[in-house]
């Protein structure tokens, strides 16, 4: 059986480079070959143990690659096409996907279910930091890459622009508004972007690390606020004038951030979580105005599908987002063990590393 390299979890503190035969291809999967994919803040949550995953399964989820093998009953693709597939591969006919929330595809009965079941790739399936990978549901899940995109210019689209833009989308952004987002990390830059598209007007970082205070005014930041500068809600409130914002996302997954984005909340704003948490949330009374602030707090996981896809690479496409700037590290796939070290430890700078087999 012919092999391929595969980013495989060991154990806990232990992601290692080893082979792993070359899936088969049944009648609605397709095998794609990769050409880029990348180490996302989850596969190190993966890493430290903090989000549980089988032993033995491949790790990653921001496919971009070439179409190696269709299944006889994928449409709408060929053989040697440049494709994407989103980090959620949602099947379209789960409870979850009927109800609108594809993202959460999974079993259709309760006890079953498992909370972000669309979420397969390097979660319940083998994942794409490998040098091939297979997409169930590919008529739904595959997107063709336009002639004019390179790798790089799509390879946020998968999951980090997704997520990013979904914060904005499910804090319901409207024109004028102003917005807050906590941690500067590539899913709160893209946050920063999908507010600025959305209609917000003033937009306020929060982070202390200059390359990525400027990747975010580049992106659409009006306001930048180091939590190194003094406390993080005071200056907040003051550039506010007292009033607080509209919508605050929360992309770094503390209690810290958390607690921070409901104290700057204007009466009856948004909190729009995208941070992973790897403990339980508290609520404190006071920020929580004791249930009674008219508050809404949101989450949501990146939105994937086909038509997903299709519409962030028009925005790719348009000029009006460029995320390679995000892409601060390259490495191949037989040096991914020292990717891994590089990013869980976020040295250099780092932002997102590209990965290629």
């Amino acid at each position: 059986m012919a092999k391929m390299k595969a980013a495989i979890f060991v154990e806990k503190n232990r992601i290692v480079l080893d082979e792993k035969p070359i899936p088969e291809v049944g009648p609605l999967d397709a095998l794609i070959r990769i050409t880029t994919t990348t180490l996302c803040g989850t596969d190190v949550h993966i890493l430290r143990g903090e989000y549980p995953v089988a032993k033995g399964l491949t790790i990653g989820h921001e496919p971009v690659g070439v179409i190696e093998k269709l299944g006889s009953q994928v449409q709408g693709f060929v053989e040697g096409q440049r494709v994407i597939a989103g980090a959620i591969t949602p099947s379209g006919h789960s409870f979850a996907c009927l109800c609108g929330c594809g993202a959460q595809d999974g079993p259709d009965t309760r006890h079953g279910f498992r909370a972000a079941g669309g979420w397969k790739f390097g979660n319940s399936i083998d994942g794409s930091q490998a040098e091939y990978l297979l997409v169930p549901d590919a008529t739904a899940n595959l997107c063709a890459i336009p002639d004019h995109l390179s790798d790089e210019q799509v390879l946020m689209c998968p999951d980090i622009m997704s997520t990013g833009f979904s914060g904005a989308e499910r804090g319901e952004v409207q024109i004028g508004d102003t917005v807050v987002v906590f941690a500067l990390g590539p899913i709160g830059l893209c946050a920063v972007a999908g507010a600025r598209l959305k209609g917000a007007t003033t937009i306020i970082g929060v982070d202390t690390v200059a390359a990525r205070i400027e990747v975010a005014h580049k992106l659409g930041a009006t306001h930048v606020v180091d939590f190194n500068k003094g406390d993080v809600v005071q200056q907040i409130m003051r550039l506010t004038d007292g009033r607080g914002v509209d919508v605050a996302i929360e992309a770094l997954g503390t209690q810290s951030t958390f607690e921070s984005a409901l104290r700057v909340l204007r009466p009856g704003g948004t909190l729009s979580s995208l941070g992973v948490y790897s403990s339980d949330l508290r609520l404190p009374l006071d920020a929580f105005a004791a249930g009674l602030g008219d508050y809404r707090i949101v989450s949501t996981l990146c939105p994937g599908g086909k038509e997903r896809m299709r519409r962030l690479m028009e925005v790719v496409g348009s000029g009006q987002v460029d995320l390679k700037p995000l892409v601060t590290h390259h490495f191949k796939l037989d040096d991914i063990e020292a990717a891994y070290e590089l990013f869980a430890h976020q040295r250099d700078g780092v932002m997102k590393v590209a990965i290629t087999p």
